[in-house]
């Protein structure tokens, strides 16, 4: 594994930060009354990825690093359900793209913790 100088060198640092912008657009089209509510809950969680990520890497033990990936991930299924909810409640259409994104950023946090657990 290449020497990570800084959080924002990684990939999915840099793709799950497009996504919290995705999700603020998202978001802006909900009805007033959500803002407090499912808007604000959606954003948070959107933006605890990156964070996330940004202080595992900040982290000096790998396995720091790892913990930190994994609430990344449950910050990801919170999302996906959270959008689920949207959807039902006619907010969106559909979550197809963001499933997809989300489905990358997965497999992208996995890989980096295969990557980290093989150095300990």
């Amino acid at each position: 594994m290449t020497t990570i100088r800084s959080h924002m060198d990684l990939d999915v640092w840099k793709m799950s930060m497009d996504f919290v912008d995705e999700l603020y657009s998202i978001t802006d089209t909900f009805p007033s009354s959500e803002k407090f509510g499912l808007a604000s809950q959606l954003r948070r969680a959107g933006v605890s990825i990156p964070s996330n990520i940004a202080e595992g890497a900040g982290r000096f033990y790998e396995k720091e690093f790892i913990q930190f990936l994994y609430i990344s991930m449950g910050s990801l299924s919170e999302i996906e359900t959270q959008l689920e909810i949207a959807k039902r409640r006619g907010y969106i259409k559909s979550i197809e793209p963001q499933r997809t994104t989300m489905i990358r950023i997965r497999k992208m946090i996995n890989g980096l913790i295969k990557q980290l657990r093989s150095k300990t």
